[in-house]
Protein backbone atom coordinates (compact mmCIF):
# COMPACT_ATOMS: atom_id res chain seq x y z
CA UNK A 1 0.00 0.00 0.00
CA UNK A 2 2.85 2.52 1.15
CA UNK A 3 4.64 1.67 -2.33
CA UNK A 4 1.45 2.62 -4.10
CA UNK A 5 0.77 5.69 -2.39
CA UNK A 6 4.66 7.03 -3.39
CA UNK A 7 3.07 7.27 -6.93
CA UNK A 8 0.60 10.16 -5.84
CA UNK A 9 1.29 13.34 -6.96
CA UNK A 10 2.43 16.27 -5.86
CA UNK A 11 -0.82 18.45 -5.58
CA UNK A 12 -2.56 15.35 -3.73
CA UNK A 13 -0.11 15.63 -1.48
CA UNK A 14 -0.10 18.68 -0.58
CA UNK A 15 -3.89 18.38 -0.15
CA UNK A 16 -3.56 15.22 2.08
CA UNK A 17 -1.17 17.58 4.16
CA UNK A 18 -3.57 20.40 4.31
CA UNK A 19 -6.00 17.73 5.28
CA UNK A 20 -3.97 16.21 8.50
CA UNK A 21 -3.81 19.91 9.40
CA UNK A 22 -7.50 20.54 9.70
CA UNK A 23 -7.47 17.13 11.46
CA UNK A 24 -5.26 18.19 13.92
CA UNK A 25 -7.52 21.71 14.28
CA UNK A 26 -10.84 19.51 14.53
CA UNK A 27 -9.29 17.26 17.64
CA UNK A 28 -7.76 20.59 19.65
CA UNK A 29 -11.41 21.79 19.40
CA UNK A 30 -13.07 18.31 20.33
CA UNK A 31 -11.23 17.74 22.76
CA UNK A 32 -11.30 21.57 24.79
CA UNK A 33 -15.30 20.45 25.08
CA UNK A 34 -14.49 18.33 27.80
CA UNK A 35 -12.83 21.08 29.56
CA UNK A 36 -15.53 23.54 29.25
CA UNK A 37 -18.06 20.71 30.37
CA UNK A 38 -15.87 20.65 33.90
CA UNK A 39 -15.99 24.55 33.86
CA UNK A 40 -19.85 24.59 33.33
CA UNK A 41 -20.37 21.78 35.55
CA UNK A 42 -18.63 24.12 38.52
CA UNK A 43 -20.29 26.88 37.76
CA UNK A 44 -23.89 25.39 37.80
CA UNK A 45 -22.55 23.79 41.88
CA UNK A 46 -20.80 26.77 42.57
CA UNK A 47 -23.01 29.65 44.14
CA UNK A 48 -23.35 32.43 43.64
CA UNK A 49 -22.02 31.83 39.44
CA UNK A 50 -24.24 34.26 37.25
CA UNK A 51 -26.06 33.85 34.23
CA UNK A 52 -23.55 35.41 31.50
CA UNK A 53 -20.96 33.48 33.20
CA UNK A 54 -22.70 30.43 32.29
CA UNK A 55 -23.75 31.66 28.92
CA UNK A 56 -20.32 32.43 27.94
CA UNK A 57 -19.07 29.31 28.96
CA UNK A 58 -21.49 27.47 26.65
CA UNK A 59 -21.25 29.60 24.13
CA UNK A 60 -17.41 28.87 23.93
CA UNK A 61 -18.53 25.11 23.60
CA UNK A 62 -20.70 25.96 20.94
CA UNK A 63 -18.17 27.78 19.36
CA UNK A 64 -15.84 24.55 19.10
CA UNK A 65 -18.55 22.29 17.93
CA UNK A 66 -19.26 24.62 15.18
CA UNK A 67 -15.58 25.12 14.53
CA UNK A 68 -14.99 21.15 14.50
CA UNK A 69 -17.58 20.88 12.20
CA UNK A 70 -16.38 23.40 9.16
CA UNK A 71 -13.38 21.23 9.79
CA UNK A 72 -14.59 18.38 9.37
CA UNK A 73 -16.89 19.21 5.70
CA UNK A 74 -13.44 20.86 4.70
CA UNK A 75 -11.43 17.75 5.49
CA UNK A 76 -14.54 15.58 3.58
CA UNK A 77 -14.30 17.61 0.45
CA UNK A 78 -10.19 17.47 0.12
CA UNK A 79 -10.02 13.49 1.40
CA UNK A 80 -12.55 12.72 -1.48
CA UNK A 81 -10.30 15.05 -3.75
CA UNK A 82 -6.95 13.15 -3.08
CA UNK A 83 -8.76 9.37 -3.55
CA UNK A 84 -10.24 10.20 -6.59
CA UNK A 85 -7.36 12.21 -8.36
CA UNK A 86 -5.65 9.32 -6.93
CA UNK A 87 -7.79 6.20 -8.13
CA UNK A 88 -7.65 8.58 -11.12
CA UNK A 89 -3.87 8.48 -11.69
CA UNK A 90 -3.52 4.76 -10.43
CA UNK A 91 -6.26 3.57 -13.03
CA UNK A 92 -4.21 5.61 -15.64
CA UNK A 93 -0.80 3.80 -14.88
CA UNK A 94 -2.60 0.61 -14.46
CA UNK A 95 -4.48 0.37 -18.06
CA UNK A 96 -0.97 2.23 -19.55
CA UNK A 97 0.72 -0.52 -18.45
CA UNK A 98 -1.49 -3.69 -19.70
CA UNK A 99 -1.04 -1.73 -22.66
CA UNK A 100 2.18 -2.72 -22.84
CA UNK A 101 2.22 -6.14 -22.46
CA UNK A 102 3.40 -8.62 -24.54
CA UNK A 103 2.01 -12.27 -24.96
CA UNK A 104 4.03 -13.51 -22.39
CA UNK A 105 2.90 -11.17 -19.83
CA UNK A 106 -0.56 -11.85 -20.97
CA UNK A 107 -0.18 -14.86 -19.82
CA UNK A 108 0.47 -14.40 -16.84
CA UNK A 109 -2.86 -12.69 -16.11
CA UNK A 110 -6.30 -13.85 -17.30
CA UNK A 111 -8.26 -10.68 -19.02
CA UNK A 112 -11.16 -11.30 -16.29
CA UNK A 113 -8.67 -10.61 -13.76
CA UNK A 114 -6.98 -7.85 -15.23
CA UNK A 115 -10.23 -5.91 -15.50
CA UNK A 116 -11.63 -6.71 -12.11
CA UNK A 117 -7.68 -4.94 -11.18
CA UNK A 118 -8.55 -2.05 -13.01
CA UNK A 119 -12.01 -2.03 -11.68
CA UNK A 120 -13.08 -3.37 -8.14
CA UNK A 121 -9.44 -3.19 -6.64
CA UNK A 122 -8.26 0.41 -7.42
CA UNK A 123 -12.29 1.61 -6.00
CA UNK A 124 -11.52 -0.31 -3.09
CA UNK A 125 -7.96 1.69 -2.14
CA UNK A 126 -10.07 4.86 -3.13
CA UNK A 127 -12.73 4.30 -0.64
CA UNK A 128 -9.71 3.36 1.93
CA UNK A 129 -8.34 6.94 1.24
CA UNK A 130 -11.56 8.94 1.33
CA UNK A 131 -12.32 7.41 4.84
CA UNK A 132 -8.77 6.62 5.88
CA UNK A 133 -7.33 10.06 4.98
CA UNK A 134 -9.55 11.21 7.98
CA UNK A 135 -10.30 8.31 10.39
CA UNK A 136 -6.44 7.01 10.50
CA UNK A 137 -5.34 10.39 11.52
CA UNK A 138 -7.60 11.51 13.91
CA UNK A 139 -7.92 7.90 15.64
CA UNK A 140 -4.51 7.73 17.08
CA UNK A 141 -3.60 11.14 17.62
CA UNK A 142 -6.88 11.32 19.31
CA UNK A 143 -6.56 8.66 21.53
CA UNK A 144 -3.05 9.35 22.73
CA UNK A 145 -3.99 13.18 22.80
CA UNK A 146 -7.28 11.65 25.41
CA UNK A 147 -4.95 9.61 26.84
CA UNK A 148 -2.48 12.40 28.10
CA UNK A 149 -5.10 14.87 29.44
CA UNK A 150 -6.63 11.99 31.65
CA UNK A 151 -3.53 9.88 32.71
CA UNK A 152 -2.50 12.23 35.40
CA UNK A 153 -6.13 12.84 36.97
CA UNK A 154 -6.75 9.37 38.60
CA UNK A 155 -3.70 6.29 38.10
CA UNK A 156 -6.66 4.01 39.11
CA UNK A 157 -9.40 4.83 36.13
CA UNK A 158 -6.93 5.09 34.11
CA UNK A 159 -5.78 1.54 34.84
CA UNK A 160 -9.21 0.75 34.29
CA UNK A 161 -9.25 2.25 30.76
CA UNK A 162 -5.72 0.75 29.97
CA UNK A 163 -7.06 -2.59 30.11
CA UNK A 164 -10.17 -1.87 28.48
CA UNK A 165 -8.20 -0.97 25.30
CA UNK A 166 -5.73 -3.45 25.85
CA UNK A 167 -8.76 -6.38 25.28
CA UNK A 168 -9.92 -4.33 22.17
CA UNK A 169 -6.96 -4.21 20.61
CA UNK A 170 -5.88 -7.68 21.24
CA UNK A 171 -9.58 -8.64 19.75
CA UNK A 172 -8.75 -6.47 16.67
CA UNK A 173 -5.72 -7.83 16.20
CA UNK A 174 -6.97 -11.25 16.57
CA UNK A 175 -10.10 -10.99 13.74
CA UNK A 176 -7.38 -9.53 11.27
CA UNK A 177 -4.86 -12.75 11.40
CA UNK A 178 -8.04 -14.21 11.25
CA UNK A 179 -9.43 -12.89 8.40
CA UNK A 180 -6.75 -11.54 6.32
CA UNK A 181 -5.60 -14.78 3.99
CA UNK A 182 -9.46 -15.28 3.61
CA UNK A 183 -10.02 -11.50 1.97
CA UNK A 184 -6.91 -12.49 -0.25
CA UNK A 185 -9.08 -15.31 -1.26
CA UNK A 186 -12.24 -13.34 -1.91
CA UNK A 187 -10.40 -11.38 -4.62
CA UNK A 188 -9.21 -14.78 -6.57
CA UNK A 189 -12.93 -15.89 -6.10
CA UNK A 190 -13.72 -12.51 -7.33
CA UNK A 191 -11.85 -12.81 -10.39
CA UNK A 192 -13.18 -16.66 -11.27
CA UNK A 193 -16.86 -15.52 -11.26
CA UNK A 194 -16.10 -12.69 -13.51
CA UNK A 195 -14.11 -15.51 -15.97
CA UNK A 196 -17.02 -17.72 -15.74
CA UNK A 197 -19.95 -14.98 -16.46
CA UNK A 198 -17.29 -13.37 -19.46
CA UNK A 199 -17.41 -17.45 -20.86
CA UNK A 200 -21.09 -17.69 -20.61
CA UNK A 201 -22.25 -14.19 -22.16
CA UNK A 202 -18.98 -14.52 -24.67
CA UNK A 203 -20.07 -17.65 -25.77
CA UNK A 204 -23.75 -17.50 -25.30
CA UNK A 205 -24.61 -18.67 -28.75
CA UNK A 206 -23.06 -21.82 -28.01
CA UNK A 207 -24.35 -22.57 -24.77
CA UNK A 208 -27.69 -21.98 -26.00
CA UNK A 209 -27.41 -24.50 -29.09
CA UNK A 210 -25.79 -27.44 -26.80
CA UNK A 211 -28.52 -26.84 -24.36
CA UNK A 212 -25.81 -26.18 -21.67
CA UNK A 213 -27.71 -23.61 -19.93
CA UNK A 214 -27.94 -26.14 -16.62
CA UNK A 215 -24.50 -27.15 -17.06
CA UNK A 216 -23.18 -23.25 -16.77
CA UNK A 217 -25.34 -22.53 -14.25
CA UNK A 218 -24.19 -24.91 -11.93
CA UNK A 219 -20.63 -24.31 -12.59
CA UNK A 220 -21.59 -20.03 -11.76
CA UNK A 221 -23.40 -21.67 -8.44
CA UNK A 222 -20.30 -23.70 -7.30
CA UNK A 223 -18.05 -20.74 -7.69
CA UNK A 224 -20.90 -18.41 -6.32
CA UNK A 225 -21.49 -20.53 -3.41
CA UNK A 226 -17.70 -20.34 -2.33
CA UNK A 227 -17.39 -16.69 -2.72
CA UNK A 228 -20.61 -16.17 -0.36
CA UNK A 229 -19.12 -18.50 2.15
CA UNK A 230 -16.20 -17.16 2.21
CA UNK A 231 -17.24 -13.65 2.21
CA UNK A 232 -19.97 -14.52 5.20
CA UNK A 233 -16.87 -15.61 7.57
CA UNK A 234 -15.32 -12.27 7.00
CA UNK A 235 -18.54 -10.26 7.69
CA UNK A 236 -19.09 -12.71 10.49
CA UNK A 237 -15.65 -12.37 12.39
CA UNK A 238 -15.98 -7.97 11.42
CA UNK A 239 -19.38 -8.29 12.99
CA UNK A 240 -18.10 -8.97 16.08
CA UNK A 241 -15.68 -6.15 16.37
CA UNK A 242 -18.33 -3.18 16.50
CA UNK A 243 -20.90 -4.50 19.05
CA UNK A 244 -17.58 -5.35 21.02
CA UNK A 245 -16.62 -1.85 20.73
CA UNK A 246 -20.28 -0.32 21.41
CA UNK A 247 -19.98 -2.58 24.93
CA UNK A 248 -16.68 -1.47 25.81
CA UNK A 249 -17.47 1.90 25.85
CA UNK A 250 -20.51 1.82 27.63
CA UNK A 251 -19.18 -0.83 30.45
CA UNK A 252 -16.21 1.79 30.56
CA UNK A 253 -18.22 4.63 31.29
CA UNK A 254 -20.21 2.82 33.62
CA UNK A 255 -16.97 1.65 35.54
CA UNK A 256 -15.46 4.78 35.59
CA UNK A 257 -19.01 6.55 37.30
CA UNK A 258 -19.08 3.44 39.55
CA UNK A 259 -15.69 3.79 40.19
CA UNK A 260 -15.94 7.82 40.42
CA UNK A 261 -18.72 7.55 43.14
CA UNK A 262 -16.85 6.19 45.45
CA UNK A 263 -13.77 8.62 44.99
CA UNK A 264 -16.34 11.68 45.41
CA UNK A 265 -17.63 9.58 48.67
CA UNK A 266 -14.40 9.98 50.29
CA UNK A 267 -14.42 13.49 49.92
CA UNK A 268 -15.95 15.12 53.30
CA UNK A 269 -19.21 16.37 53.42
CA UNK A 270 -18.00 19.63 54.48
CA UNK A 271 -15.63 20.13 51.45
CA UNK A 272 -18.09 21.24 48.69
CA UNK A 273 -15.80 22.64 46.58
CA UNK A 274 -13.75 19.90 46.97
CA UNK A 275 -16.52 17.47 46.04
CA UNK A 276 -17.38 19.84 42.88
CA UNK A 277 -13.90 19.62 41.41
CA UNK A 278 -13.48 15.71 41.97
CA UNK A 279 -17.02 15.56 40.62
CA UNK A 280 -16.11 17.87 37.91
CA UNK A 281 -12.97 15.76 36.82
CA UNK A 282 -14.62 12.53 37.22
CA UNK A 283 -16.84 13.91 33.95
CA UNK A 284 -14.36 14.88 32.30
CA UNK A 285 -12.04 11.54 32.62
CA UNK A 286 -15.02 9.67 31.85
CA UNK A 287 -15.46 12.17 28.48
CA UNK A 288 -12.07 11.69 27.60
CA UNK A 289 -11.78 7.84 28.14
CA UNK A 290 -15.23 7.45 26.12
CA UNK A 291 -12.65 9.82 23.42
CA UNK A 292 -10.43 6.88 23.12
CA UNK A 293 -12.64 3.95 22.96
CA UNK A 294 -14.92 5.89 19.96
CA UNK A 295 -10.79 6.12 18.53
CA UNK A 296 -10.64 2.64 18.53
CA UNK A 297 -14.02 2.52 17.27
CA UNK A 298 -13.24 4.65 14.19
CA UNK A 299 -10.28 2.37 13.38
CA UNK A 300 -12.76 -0.69 13.55
CA UNK A 301 -14.05 0.96 10.41
CA UNK A 302 -10.88 1.62 8.77
CA UNK A 303 -9.60 -2.25 9.69
CA UNK A 304 -12.82 -3.50 8.05
CA UNK A 305 -11.71 -1.61 4.45
CA UNK A 306 -7.86 -2.45 5.24
CA UNK A 307 -7.63 -6.01 4.61
CA UNK A 308 -9.36 -5.90 1.22
CA UNK A 309 -7.42 -2.73 0.29
CA UNK A 310 -4.29 -4.20 0.95
CA UNK A 311 -4.47 -7.37 -1.10
CA UNK A 312 -6.26 -5.00 -3.63
CA UNK A 313 -2.51 -2.93 -3.33
CA UNK A 314 -0.84 -6.08 -3.87
CA UNK A 315 -2.53 -7.00 -6.86
CA UNK A 316 -2.57 -3.98 -8.88
CA UNK A 317 1.30 -3.58 -7.89
CA UNK A 318 1.95 -7.20 -8.84
CA UNK A 319 0.81 -5.42 -12.57
CA UNK A 320 2.72 -2.24 -12.25
CA UNK A 321 6.12 -4.64 -11.02
CA UNK A 322 5.80 -6.68 -14.03
CA UNK A 323 8.30 -6.85 -16.22
CA UNK A 324 7.57 -6.41 -19.54
CA UNK A 325 9.96 -9.10 -21.51
CA UNK A 326 9.87 -6.65 -25.03
CA UNK A 327 11.59 -3.92 -24.82
CA UNK A 328 11.97 -1.37 -28.06
CA UNK A 329 15.22 -0.48 -29.85
CA UNK A 330 16.62 3.15 -30.79
CA UNK A 331 16.93 2.62 -34.66
CA UNK A 332 13.95 3.91 -37.34
CA UNK A 333 15.99 3.66 -40.81
CA UNK A 334 17.25 0.23 -42.39
CA UNK A 335 19.29 -0.50 -45.14
CA UNK A 336 16.69 -2.38 -47.29
CA UNK A 337 13.08 -1.96 -47.97
CA UNK A 338 10.58 -4.46 -47.93
CA UNK A 339 12.57 -7.76 -47.18
CA UNK A 340 11.74 -10.47 -44.15
CA UNK A 341 14.48 -13.21 -43.27
CA UNK A 342 14.86 -15.85 -40.57
CA UNK A 343 18.18 -16.87 -39.97
CA UNK A 344 18.12 -20.31 -37.84
CA UNK A 345 15.31 -18.90 -36.25
CA UNK A 346 13.43 -21.44 -33.04
CA UNK A 347 10.98 -20.58 -30.48
CA UNK A 348 9.73 -22.14 -27.57
CA UNK A 349 6.76 -20.39 -25.20
CA UNK A 350 8.12 -19.34 -21.27
CA UNK A 351 5.38 -21.90 -19.82
CA UNK A 352 6.45 -24.88 -21.86
CA UNK A 353 10.18 -26.08 -22.54
CA UNK A 354 9.38 -28.11 -25.62
CA UNK A 355 10.40 -25.82 -29.09
CA UNK A 356 7.48 -24.75 -30.96
CA UNK A 357 10.16 -23.99 -34.19
CA UNK A 358 13.20 -24.87 -34.65
CA UNK A 359 16.10 -23.95 -37.23
CA UNK A 360 13.30 -21.92 -39.74
CA UNK A 361 15.66 -19.98 -42.34
CA UNK A 362 14.39 -17.82 -45.45
CA UNK A 363 14.08 -14.72 -46.99
CA UNK A 364 11.89 -13.24 -49.04
CA UNK A 365 12.39 -9.84 -50.79
CA UNK A 366 10.41 -6.81 -51.77
CA UNK A 367 7.24 -7.24 -53.17
CA UNK A 368 7.18 -11.09 -52.98
CA UNK A 369 4.52 -13.64 -51.48
CA UNK A 370 5.67 -16.00 -48.70
CA UNK A 371 3.26 -18.44 -47.85
CA UNK A 372 3.17 -20.77 -44.39
CA UNK A 373 0.80 -24.07 -44.64
CA UNK A 374 0.85 -26.94 -42.53
CA UNK A 375 -1.38 -29.23 -40.35
CA UNK A 376 -2.95 -27.86 -37.43
CA UNK A 377 -0.25 -26.85 -34.66
CA UNK A 378 2.48 -26.72 -36.44
CA UNK A 379 3.65 -23.31 -36.20
CA UNK A 380 2.17 -21.19 -38.87
CA UNK A 381 0.94 -18.26 -36.22
CA UNK A 382 4.06 -18.58 -33.79
CA UNK A 383 6.05 -18.07 -36.94
CA UNK A 384 4.27 -14.78 -38.35
CA UNK A 385 4.11 -13.71 -34.60
CA UNK A 386 7.59 -13.67 -34.26
CA UNK A 387 8.11 -11.29 -37.32
CA UNK A 388 5.18 -8.92 -36.22
CA UNK A 389 7.46 -9.35 -32.78
CA UNK A 390 4.55 -10.35 -30.46
CA UNK A 391 7.37 -12.50 -29.11
CA UNK A 392 11.40 -12.54 -29.44
CA UNK A 393 12.87 -15.68 -30.67
CA UNK A 394 14.36 -18.47 -28.36
CA UNK A 395 17.88 -18.02 -30.75
CA UNK A 396 18.51 -16.82 -34.16
CA UNK A 397 17.38 -13.86 -36.06
CA UNK A 398 14.32 -11.89 -37.62
CA UNK A 399 15.05 -9.28 -39.67
CA UNK A 400 12.91 -6.51 -41.15
CA UNK A 401 14.54 -4.21 -44.03
CA UNK A 402 18.01 -6.10 -43.65
CA UNK A 403 17.72 -4.90 -39.79
CA UNK A 404 17.29 -7.72 -36.41
CA UNK A 405 13.39 -6.44 -35.04
CA UNK A 406 14.68 -6.03 -31.52
CA UNK A 407 16.96 -2.68 -32.83
CA UNK A 408 13.72 -0.76 -34.30
CA UNK A 409 11.49 1.36 -32.15
CA UNK A 410 7.94 -0.05 -31.43
CA UNK A 411 7.08 2.98 -33.90
CA UNK A 412 9.66 2.24 -36.80
CA UNK A 413 8.75 -1.72 -36.65
CA UNK A 414 4.85 -1.35 -37.06
CA UNK A 415 4.95 1.50 -39.23
CA UNK A 416 6.34 -1.11 -41.36
CA UNK A 417 3.68 -3.78 -41.07
CA UNK A 418 0.49 -4.55 -41.39
CA UNK A 419 -1.25 -7.27 -39.59
CA UNK A 420 -4.14 -9.53 -40.21
CA UNK A 421 -5.10 -11.41 -37.02
CA UNK A 422 -6.36 -14.69 -37.31
CA UNK A 423 -9.49 -13.98 -35.26
CA UNK A 424 -11.05 -10.69 -36.64
CA UNK A 425 -11.21 -8.17 -34.15
CA UNK A 426 -13.27 -4.67 -34.50
CA UNK A 427 -14.00 -2.30 -31.87
CA UNK A 428 -16.78 -0.24 -30.66
CA UNK A 429 -17.33 2.73 -33.64
CA UNK A 430 -18.03 3.04 -36.94
CA UNK A 431 -16.20 1.94 -40.01
CA UNK A 432 -13.89 4.41 -40.55
CA UNK A 433 -12.48 4.73 -37.17
CA UNK A 434 -11.89 1.03 -37.24
CA UNK A 435 -10.24 1.09 -40.75
CA UNK A 436 -8.18 3.93 -39.15
CA UNK A 437 -7.36 2.41 -36.59
CA UNK A 438 -3.87 3.60 -34.42
CA UNK A 439 -1.48 5.43 -35.53
CA UNK A 440 0.55 5.35 -39.02
CA UNK A 441 2.47 7.49 -41.39
CA UNK A 442 -0.41 6.77 -43.75
CA UNK A 443 -3.21 9.69 -44.66
CA UNK A 444 -6.35 9.74 -42.13
CA UNK A 445 -8.38 10.74 -44.83
CA UNK A 446 -11.89 9.03 -46.13
CA UNK A 447 -10.04 8.33 -49.58
CA UNK A 448 -7.78 6.43 -47.51
CA UNK A 449 -10.61 4.60 -46.18
CA UNK A 450 -12.52 3.85 -49.14
CA UNK A 451 -9.41 2.71 -50.87
CA UNK A 452 -9.10 0.01 -48.12
CA UNK A 453 -12.32 -0.53 -48.32
CA UNK A 454 -12.60 -1.26 -51.86
CA UNK A 455 -8.94 -3.10 -52.08
CA UNK A 456 -10.31 -5.52 -49.18
CA UNK A 457 -13.61 -6.68 -51.25
CA UNK A 458 -15.56 -4.98 -48.56
CA UNK A 459 -17.37 -2.28 -50.75
CA UNK A 460 -20.33 -4.31 -51.67
CA UNK A 461 -21.59 -4.64 -48.24
CA UNK A 462 -20.43 -1.09 -47.49
CA UNK A 463 -22.01 1.12 -49.66
CA UNK A 464 -25.10 -0.94 -48.99
CA UNK A 465 -25.50 0.77 -45.25
CA UNK A 466 -27.12 3.62 -44.69
CA UNK A 467 -24.01 5.79 -43.70
CA UNK A 468 -21.28 4.00 -46.05
CA UNK A 469 -17.56 4.25 -43.55
CA UNK A 470 -20.08 6.44 -41.16
CA UNK A 471 -22.23 3.38 -40.50
CA UNK A 472 -21.52 2.04 -36.55
CA UNK A 473 -19.49 -1.36 -35.75
CA UNK A 474 -20.87 -2.77 -31.82
CA UNK A 475 -18.22 -3.84 -29.77
CA UNK A 476 -16.15 -7.12 -30.97
CA UNK A 477 -18.52 -6.40 -34.42
CA UNK A 478 -21.78 -8.69 -33.42
CA UNK A 479 -23.51 -6.84 -36.02
CA UNK A 480 -21.39 -7.83 -38.82
CA UNK A 481 -21.07 -11.44 -40.37
CA UNK A 482 -17.56 -12.98 -39.87
CA UNK A 483 -16.44 -12.60 -43.79
CA UNK A 484 -17.59 -9.08 -43.78
CA UNK A 485 -15.57 -8.64 -40.52
CA UNK A 486 -12.63 -10.06 -41.75
CA UNK A 487 -12.64 -7.94 -44.84
CA UNK A 488 -12.49 -4.79 -42.50
CA UNK A 489 -9.73 -6.36 -40.41
CA UNK A 490 -8.15 -6.74 -43.70
CA UNK A 491 -9.11 -3.36 -44.96
CA UNK A 492 -7.29 -1.68 -41.74
CA UNK A 493 -4.18 -3.20 -42.16
CA UNK A 494 -4.27 -1.79 -45.93
CA UNK A 495 -4.93 1.53 -44.76
CA UNK A 496 -1.63 1.45 -43.37
CA UNK A 497 -0.10 1.19 -46.72
CA UNK A 498 3.01 -0.91 -45.00
CA UNK A 499 5.72 -2.29 -46.47
CA UNK A 500 4.61 -5.48 -45.37
CA UNK A 501 1.46 -7.08 -44.95
CA UNK A 502 1.36 -10.19 -42.92
CA UNK A 503 -2.18 -12.56 -43.04
CA UNK A 504 -2.39 -14.76 -40.52
CA UNK A 505 -5.01 -17.78 -41.80
CA UNK A 506 -7.24 -14.12 -42.50
CA UNK A 507 -8.93 -15.71 -45.75
CA UNK A 508 -10.39 -18.62 -44.05
CA UNK A 509 -13.59 -16.42 -43.50
CA UNK A 510 -14.11 -15.21 -46.94
CA UNK A 511 -15.58 -17.61 -50.13
CA UNK A 512 -13.22 -18.59 -53.06
CA UNK A 513 -14.20 -15.94 -55.73
CA UNK A 514 -14.26 -13.06 -52.52
CA UNK A 515 -10.56 -14.50 -51.91
CA UNK A 516 -9.74 -14.48 -55.74
CA UNK A 517 -10.88 -11.73 -56.09
CA UNK A 518 -9.03 -10.15 -53.44
CA UNK A 519 -5.72 -11.73 -53.75
CA UNK A 520 -5.90 -10.43 -57.39
CA UNK A 521 -6.43 -6.86 -56.11
CA UNK A 522 -3.32 -7.05 -53.98
CA UNK A 523 -1.60 -8.10 -57.48
CA UNK A 524 -2.53 -5.36 -59.60
CA UNK A 525 -2.59 -2.21 -56.95
CA UNK A 526 0.08 -3.96 -54.39
CA UNK A 527 3.01 -4.94 -56.59
CA UNK A 528 5.84 -3.32 -54.21
CA UNK A 529 4.41 -4.66 -50.44
CA UNK A 530 5.68 -7.46 -49.57
CA UNK A 531 3.18 -10.46 -48.45
CA UNK A 532 3.45 -12.97 -45.52
CA UNK A 533 0.32 -15.31 -45.84
CA UNK A 534 -0.77 -18.20 -43.63
CA UNK A 535 -3.25 -20.34 -44.91
CA UNK A 536 -4.93 -23.58 -44.99
CA UNK A 537 -6.18 -23.69 -48.52
CA UNK A 538 -3.80 -24.24 -51.56
CA UNK A 539 -6.08 -22.51 -53.73
CA UNK A 540 -4.76 -19.47 -52.01
CA UNK A 541 -0.97 -19.73 -51.86
CA UNK A 542 -0.66 -21.91 -55.15
CA UNK A 543 0.68 -18.88 -56.83
CA UNK A 544 3.15 -17.47 -54.21
CA UNK A 545 6.34 -16.97 -55.12
CA UNK A 546 7.67 -18.96 -52.24
CA UNK A 547 5.54 -21.43 -49.94
CA UNK A 548 6.95 -22.95 -46.58
CA UNK A 549 5.63 -26.13 -45.63
CA UNK A 550 5.91 -26.47 -41.46
CA UNK A 551 5.50 -29.65 -39.69
CA UNK A 552 5.85 -29.87 -35.87
CA UNK A 553 7.67 -26.79 -35.77
CA UNK A 554 9.95 -27.30 -38.70
CA UNK A 555 10.31 -27.02 -42.30
CA UNK A 556 10.34 -29.38 -44.30
CA UNK A 557 9.98 -27.90 -47.63
CA UNK A 558 10.41 -24.86 -49.56
CA UNK A 559 9.69 -23.77 -52.77
CA UNK A 560 7.33 -22.74 -55.30
CA UNK A 561 4.01 -24.99 -55.89
CA UNK A 562 5.29 -26.87 -59.04
CA UNK A 563 8.36 -27.53 -56.53
CA UNK A 564 6.81 -28.66 -53.66
CA UNK A 565 4.30 -31.56 -55.67
CA UNK A 566 7.39 -33.13 -56.79
CA UNK A 567 9.76 -33.27 -54.00
CA UNK A 568 7.77 -32.58 -50.49
CA UNK A 569 5.48 -35.67 -49.69
CA UNK A 570 3.72 -33.52 -46.55
CA UNK A 571 2.78 -30.42 -49.49
CA UNK A 572 1.75 -33.07 -51.59
CA UNK A 573 -0.59 -34.67 -49.27
CA UNK A 574 -1.98 -31.41 -47.96
CA UNK A 575 -2.39 -30.32 -51.75
CA UNK A 576 -3.93 -33.52 -53.00
CA UNK A 577 -6.51 -33.82 -49.83
CA UNK A 578 -7.76 -30.46 -51.27
CA UNK A 579 -7.97 -30.57 -54.73
CA UNK A 580 -8.20 -32.81 -57.42
CA UNK A 581 -5.71 -34.38 -60.14
CA UNK A 582 -7.01 -32.13 -63.17
CA UNK A 583 -7.08 -29.30 -60.71
CA UNK A 584 -3.55 -29.78 -59.82
CA UNK A 585 -2.60 -30.24 -63.25
CA UNK A 586 -4.27 -27.15 -64.44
Amino acid sequence: MIRLLKRMRRREWLMAGLCALLVLGQIYFDLSLPDYMSDLTVLIETPGSTVSEILNTGMQMLGCALASAVLSIICGYLASQVAAGFSYGLREDVFNKVADFGQEEMQRFSVPSLINRNTNDITQIQMLIAMGLQIMVRSPIMAVWAVIKIVNKSWTLSAITAGFVAALLSMMAIIIVVVLPRVKRVQKLTDNINRISRENLTGINVVHAYNAEEYQAEKFEKANDTLMRTQLFNQRAFALLLPAVTLAMNALALTIYWVGASVVNQVALTDVAGRITTFSNIVVFGTYATYVIMSIMMMVMIIMFLPSAQVSADRIREVLDTKIHLRQGKDTEAPEQGTVEFKDVSFSYPTSGKAVLEHISFKVGKGETIAFIGATGSGKTTLVSLAARFYDATSGQVLIDGKDIRDYTFDALYDRIGYVTQKAVLFAGDIRSNVLFGESSAEQNDENVERSVRLAQASEFVQKLPDGIGAPITQGGTNVSGGQKQRLSIARALARKPEILIFDDSFSALDYKTDAMLRKGLDEELKDTTRMIVAQRIGTIRHADKIVVLDEGKAVGIGTHDELMKNCPVYREIAMSQLSAEELGA
